[in-house]
């Protein structure tokens, strides 16, 4: 792809079409504005209103969603006024927008941030477009985006690359620079998008306010202050995202609606805090309408098809999964869950009906065993997939019966990849496919790779289905075709400065229809 410009082109007349789209912002319908219709005259807006650039998401064969918030003060509430803003947007596949051009108007609500998720339908599969936004004579950088292929469309590849666990106060996004560089297809999420804890002095940048967010003004704030982040807001607006969350969006190591200390936190409070940080998460992502919040309720588990190449299922795995277990015995009950009966339900009818060669499987958290205990025994982290086992083990015998299943998660602050196996707990069962969890952006900032390799370096021997683990900061790149899903770690030198060095740490590849890592 040749990379989008992020200027502004000369305005004029416009007539807003809005065929095809669906506009929400954040609930409302696109509107049509006709030149001669009369406005009521309103107070000017501040400058500054694109502070928080642009962003698209969630991209289908015909459709993709367009993203802006309008926020003048965007650590301070956002500074917009009480009232509705019309907010004029359009997309070309033309980067000059001389052809082509569709537009429209949205509305921009309070009681949605003044966040706008434009739903375009009617275009074309497989090819890029570019799009931006204006308000109050105002105009938004250049975005550029990109739609799936036809679902029935064979061959061609996919560069796809996964990030998570950005932590603001650890350290600068560098590794975004790179990954523009790159020039990926679409950019896979797993969660941590922003962190929940209090400010504090100690590393190279510092969380607003005064504590932990619990509201939805202190939520907005947060996300606000990391979408300023200048490397993130040009990833943004060079590919489209696919988004899920995990924690530390809401509060670390929560599970459902039970919060990490319940002892502090009733359950009334910890639902409001959902309630407040699921909508902040809606107004700050690129997703569909199906996601606006239902109160401490969100709909966030989808899948999308890269034609017939690759279907990517998109797991939730904080809201339906039971409270975690403290002990060995309690990891292995069967009646704990992970998913819920509705999403695993979900999941293995996407994964049986597929008709593509790779099944890719977007998770939170990691699936494959990390045995922490050297030597005999077993000692496993219960906020992971180790923790529900008996509801892991049954998914990886899923597995077998799957077309080239590959796991890209996050979570671990570490690059740790592995085969899946079908019992962990016998190093020869069969490998049934393969996991990718990416390291952090910046979060632990950037670590003592001696001090790492010392603590981790003599688990490999009771781990064997690990193929490398790293904890350099950094994003996973893959390049997706019929005969392999070839794999770059990406790493920086460093999270401590705006800028940094990057390189490929290591290649791996993952053979159609050879369960399984390997290393090129």
């Amino acid at each position: 792809m040749a990379a989008g410009p992020d200027r502004a082109a000369a305005t004029g007349r416009r007539r807003f079409l809005t065929a095809g789209a669906a506009v929400v912002g954040a609930a409302a319908s696109a509107q049509l504005w006709l030149p001669g219709t009369a406005r009521a005259a309103e107070p000017p807006l501040p400058g500054g209103l694109f502070s928080l650039g642009v962003a698209s998401g969630d991209p289908l064969p015909d459709g993709v969603v367009l993203w802006t918030r309008l926020a003048p003060a965007p650590l301070t509430g956002g500074g917009m006024p009480d009232r509705v803003v019309p907010v004029e947007w359009e997309i070309s596949p033309d980067e000059r927008f001389a052809t082509g051009v569709r537009r429209g108007v949205a509305q921009a609500r309070p009681e949605y941030g003044h966040s706008v998720h434009v739903d375009v339908r009617g275009l074309r599969p497989g090819r890029a477009y570019w799009y931006r936004f204006r308000a109050g004579g105002q105009l938004s950088r250049v975005g550029r985006t990109r739609t799936a292929p036809q679902p029935l469309a064979s061959g061609g590849s996919l560069r796809l690359a996964l990030a998570s666990c950005q932590n603001w106060q650890h350290g600068y996004f560098t590794p975004y620079a790179d990954m523009y560089a790159q020039d990926p297809d679409v950019v896979v999420f797993v969660g941590d998008y922003i962190y929940e804890s209090a400010p504090s002095a100690s590393g190279p940048r510092t969380h607003e306010g005064s504590g932990e967010p619990y509201g939805l003004t202190q939520y907005r704030n947060r996300y606000a202050q990391y979408r300023t982040d200048p490397d993130l807001q040009r990833m943004h607006a060079h590919a489209p995202w696919v988004v899920t969350f995990d924690d530390h969006e809401v509060d670390n190591d929560f599970a459902g609606e039970i919060p990490q200390d319940p002892a502090k936190q009733s359950h009334d409070a910890f639902a409001a805090r959902l309630t407040a940080a699921y909508q902040a998460y809606y107004e700050h992502m690129p997703v569909r309408a199906t996601a606006i919040p239902d109160g401490p309720h969100i709909r966030m588990y989808r899948r999308f098809q890269f034609g017939r190449l690759a279907r990517l299922n998109v797991l939730d795995t904080r809201q339906y999964r039971s409270d975690q277990a403290t002990s060995q015995t309690g990891a292995q009950d069967p009646a704990l869950t992970m998913l819920g009966a509705e999403q695993k339900r979900w999941l293995l009818d996407s994964l049986h009906g597929s008709n593509t060669r790779w099944n890719l499987v977007a998770s939170q958290i990691m699936m494959a065993e990390t045995d922490l205990l050297a030597g005999a025994g077993k000692r496993w982290y219960y906020d992971a997939w180790d923790g529900y086992q008996a509801e892991r083990n049954a998914l990886l015998g899923e597995f077998q019966k799957v077309r080239n299943p590959v796991v890209l998660s996050g979570d671990r602050h570490l690059t740790m990849i592995s085969d899946l196996r079908e019992d962990f707990a016998d190093p020869s069962s069969a490998v049934v496919g393969a996991e990718f969890v990416g390291t952090s952006v910046s979060s632990n900032g950037d670590q003592d790779q001696a001090a790492f390799h010392a603590q981790w370096d003599p688990l490999k021997a009771d781990n064997p289905h690990w193929k490398l683990i790293d904890a350099h900061r950094g994003y996973h790149l893959f390049d997706v075709r019929r005969d392999a899903v070839d794999a770059q770690v990406r790493v920086v030198d460093t999270v401590l400065k705006p800028q940094a060095t990057a390189r490929t740490l290591a290649r791996l590849r993952v053979t159609d229809g050879t369960p399984g890592v390997r290393r090129a």
